[in-house]
């Protein structure tokens, strides 16, 4: 472009040093122009990468490498402009790089024959900031020398000087922490200037491997060497990134691999989160130079184009979905063979790179033995020796060419695909499964490109996925393989219903066919949960016969699925006659009184559940809770044995819910739905068969904080029964005495509460059970009082019931002068009962601290009205007498009493103590 402005005396391009003159470099009539930004080196380079996330670049130099930033500079308004800065320089003894790699701090470097892998972490800064510019982070200590421990100078003359020999070390691959062992110790020198922004970095080694060279009994091959290091990043592409935000700061790497090729054999690793071989490649011939993209490898050889495929998909999408390898979803495993896809002959190819769809090729068309062009000396094999060689000037040499291909659509090579692998539908071999995995694997990978939201053909892309997943998930339930399962996740990502599947696989007619293990597996595990799809009658005895055939055991849980709902009762109660006679159990016999409610034979279904006892049918659901209750749309429905039951069978619905809930079967709020929907009530209105259950389920549960649940539960609904004067809709399942029998829950009721009881009024009487039940749960000490005191506030001014509930929540919290205050207030004769029998032990100070006092006082205060004070009084100075001494005895008397009343008591205390 330069010449179009050369008569106008400027020029499209600007040379600049590095971080020099930015302003004057960009002037408001130079702002068009193209820049060539130089950046000074201390040693000549060797070879450079720029890193595909960020744009750093990476040069590599003779026993260094040189990191220069990418940074984005502001001159002016609406004006930025790119510049680099020298930021770190990492320096490896002895060791010169023939290619190096570039991406997400992730270093690869090779030599001839040696491959490293490092990744630069960020570390906390110092609080001191007098640190050293430079510091080795290498946990290994650097021979004395300076040198490699195994090359000091002697070695390396003797080489020079005995030609003949070849030293080779032994072949090594360090993964992981174990690289470390690799004995090449790096040195991190910082050249940015020091800020508080300034980030310092440790390396931590991935990966180490040393070849050696190909022996044959020829000799050593002398060519063996290594080439086409390269990183390749793939970025996570989950809902969370939005199209707008696919820009190239904003991506998320999901994993990083690295491709590194010897002439006959090439390795693919992945070095993200775990450091692992994922593929080894078998070259046809000597490879020249290789290039890895997310769908394909391509490689040249001497004379042709070679594409394989790569298994970067499938570890990415393990990194990206944690439910692949469950039955949700599937991938085809990264173990999985390679295999050449095409190859294409060309003449003389020497270089090879790619972009976006294209592939560019340098080829030289001559007779020149390019082989013998590229042999190196002898000297290659020696770390130190210098792999460079001066070649002729070909810029006068003819037959250079300069190809762009385009590769194939992945749509279109995905239908060749799949077109091929029909060739080995018919005779069921792993071959069909190989190909279909690969065009599963090729859709994936353009699916996980970045540029995938925005593409033409994603639509497209996204069918094609779907309709790979339903082609493996045919070939998992045709064949008879190990990997049968995987037939359930495919079927489920291709998002095909069950009667789709049914219509690929199942033939129509009467005619028996042969299933495998896959399609067998596919329909009991999406039968046995919880689908909001009904099958025709036809597909629904389809299936009885075919699992009839296949899975008799199974026939008794998938009638009770959702899906086959509508399934003729008659036929199946056929079928389960028929696996009775083979395999009786108590699912099977509840199963068939479930047919018999559908077909409305009321006679086969008592002869059905008059089979067992009813323990043993209630334990049985245990087994198929479908039986009780399916999920529709997330909401559990009872079923129509479950609506029998409940007007029929009452507590065996309970006891069954309670056995499904003690086996995890059913939550507790589970179980309040399904009995709230059962009998037809609103969200807030607990039906009694509910508050059966929660009574019955008291008397098992173990987990203590379930049963403080429970017992707060109950509680609320007495207070409100109570306290509206509303009845039960039915007759309870359990009395009173019934849960004080079974549940220690339930306590005794006490007889103070009695005797306050049998005064009061006779509307109480209707809500007997439920003031009884309560008070019962108040007299045990399971209940926390301090919990419960909210709920029990609307009974608190409720007669004499709510007097028993105040007195035994003070009781329980310890309050006892308080309790004697309330009773002797509202029921003076029961406060004596109440004494007795709460006041024992360490609160028997109460009787003559409290009671004694109390009742003189109000005795005086009522004279002889009130004869039920008197004789609690009389009752009281019986029991203090006893406790005692006469002197302490004599000053809790009145001054002003009358003698002849505590005269008898008086003497009874003397006559106590002469006894003694």
């Amino acid at each position: 472009m330069n010449w179009r402005c050369m008569s106008a005396g400027s020029s499209r391009v600007c040379v600049r040093m590095v971080g020099h003159k930015m302003e004057e470099s960009y002037s408001e009539t130079l702002k068009e122009q193209m820049s060539i930004v130089e950046m000074p080196l201390s040693d000549p380079p060797l070879c450079i990468s720029c890193c595909p996330v960020n744009g750093d670049l990476l040069v590599g130099c003779k026993n260094k490498l040189v990191m220069f930033c990418l940074k984005y500079l502001v001159i002016k308004q609406n004006l930025t402009v790119l510049d680099f800065e020298r930021s770190l320089i990492l320096h490896i003894d002895n060791f010169i790089p023939a290619e190096v790699a570039f991406c997400a701090r992730h270093i690869a470097i090779t030599t001839e024959l040696d491959v490293l892998i490092l990744k630069l972490e960020l570390v906390q800064q110092s609080a001191d900031r007098t640190d050293q510019r430079a510091h080795t982070v290498s946990t290994l200590e650097k021979p004395a020398d300076g040198g490699v421990k195994d090359e000091g100078p002697s070695t390396h003359t003797l080489q020079l000087e005995l030609d003949e020999f070849i030293i080779c070390q032994k072949p090594v691959e360090l993964l992981g922490e174990e690289s470390k062992l690799c004995e090449i110790p790096i040195t991190l020198e910082s050249t940015e200037l020091p800020t508080e922004d300034t980030k310092r970095f440790q390396v931590r080694y991935l990966l180490f491997r040393r070849f050696t060279p190909d022996q044959s009994p020829f000799g050593f091959c002398e060519e063996t060497k290594l080439h086409s290091v390269q990183l390749l990043p793939v970025y996570r592409t989950g809902s969370s990134v939005t199209a707008h935000e696919e820009t190239e700061n904003k991506r998320e790497l999901l994993n990083l691999f690295c491709f590194f090729s010897l002439p006959h054999v090439g390795y693919l690793y992945s070095v993200g989160k775990l450091v692992e071989l994922i593929s080894t490649y078998q070259y046809s011939e000597k490879s020249e130079q290789a290039v890895l993209t997310p769908q394909f490898l391509h490689v040249i050889t001497s004379g042709n184009l070679q594409c394989f495929t790569v298994r970067c998909s499938a570890a990415a999408a393990r990194d990206e979905d944690p439910y692949i390898d469950t039955t949700v979803k599937a991938c085809p495993p990264v173990a999985l063979d390679v295999c050449t896809l095409r190859m294409q002959l060309f003449i003389g190819p020497r270089a090879i790179c790619h972009f976006k769809n294209h592939i560019i090729l340098l080829t030289k068309a001559d007779t020149e033995d390019i082989t013998e062009r590229r042999k190196p000396t002898r000297r290659m094999l020696s770390r130190k020796a210098d792999s460079i060689k001066s070649r002729t000037n070909s810029e006068s040499e003819p037959g250079w060419n300069l190809y762009i291909i385009n590769t194939v659509s992945t749509i279109q090579l995905y239908r060749e695909m799949v077109d091929y692998s029909r060739t080995y539908e018919n005779v069921k071999t792993e071959s069909c499964i190989h190909l279909l995995s690969e065009a599963h694997l090729l859709v994936r990978a353009a699916i996980m490109d970045p540029s995938f939201l925005k593409s033409d053909e994603k639509e497209e892309l996204l069918r094609a996925f779907r309709e790979s997943c339903a082609a493996l998930g045919d070939c998992y339930s045709r064949f008879d393989t190990k990997d049968y399962h995987l037939a359930l996740p495919y079927y489920r990502m291709s998002g095909l219903s069950m009667t789709e599947v049914l219509k690929r696989l199942v033939s129509e007619g009467d005619e028996i066919q042969t299933y495998e293990r896959g399609f067998i597996f596919y329909l009991t595990h999406s039968l046995n949960e919880d689908l909001n799809e009904e099958l025709s009658k036809e597909s629904a005895n389809k299936v009885l016969q075919i699992l009839y055939l296949a899975d008799p055991v199974q026939l008794p849980h998938i009638l009770c699925s959702p899906s086959m709902t509508n399934v003729c009762p008659l036929t199946a109660v056929k079928y389960l006659q028929k696996v009775e006679k083979m395999m009786p159990s108590v699912v099977l016999t509840l199963t068939k009184a479930f047919m018999a409610l559908k077909m409305e034979d009321l006679m086969m279904y008592e002869h059905e559940m008059d089979s067992y006892k009813e323990t043993i049918l209630a334990c049985g659901f245990i087994g198929q809770p479908k039986l009780l209750r399916q999920r529709k749309e997330g909401i559990a429905i009872p079923t129509e044995f479950a609506v029998h039951l409940k007007e029929m069978q009452p507590g065996l619905l309970v006891a069954a819910t309670v056995a499904l809930h003690e086996n995890s079967k059913i939550e507790l709020e589970e179980a309040d739905t399904f009995f709230k929907v059962l009998c037809s009530n609103s969200e807030n209105t607990i039906p009694q068969l509910l508050m059966d259950f929660w009574e019955a389920l008291l008397v098992v549960c173990s987990q203590e904080e379930i049963v403080q649940e429970l017992l707060l539960r109950v509680t609320s609904q007495y207070v409100w029964r109570i306290s509206k004067k509303q009845l039960p809709e039915t007759k309870p399942l359990k009395t009173t005495e019934d849960l004080i029998n079974s549940c220690n829950h339930f306590g005794l009721i006490f007889p103070w509460v009695t005797s306050i009881m049998s005064a009061g009024s006779p509307s109480d009487k209707d809500y007997c059970e439920d003031i009884s039940k309560l008070q019962s749960l108040l007299c045990s000490q399971s209940i926390n009082i301090a919990s419960a005191l909210p709920v029990l506030e609307p009974l608190t001014e409720a007669g004499n019931v709510g007097l028993t509930i105040r007195v035994l929540c003070n009781t329980r919290l310890g309050k006892y002068e308080e309790a004697i205050d309330q009773l002797l207030k509202r029921c003076p004769d029961a406060a004596v009962l109440y004494a007795q029998h709460e006041l024992k032990d360490d609160n028997r100070a109460v009787w003559w601290n409290k009671l004694l006092p109390e009742l003189c006082k109000r005795t005086r205060l009522t004279g002889n009205d009130c004869p039920v004070l008197i004789s609690s009084l009389k009752e009281t100075l019986s029991v203090v007498a006893m406790e005692l001494e006469l002197k302490d005895f004599l000053s809790l008397l009145p001054e002003d009493g009358t003698a002849a009343f505590f005269l008898p008591h008086l003497l009874h205390c003397s006559q106590r103590k002469l006894l003694i």
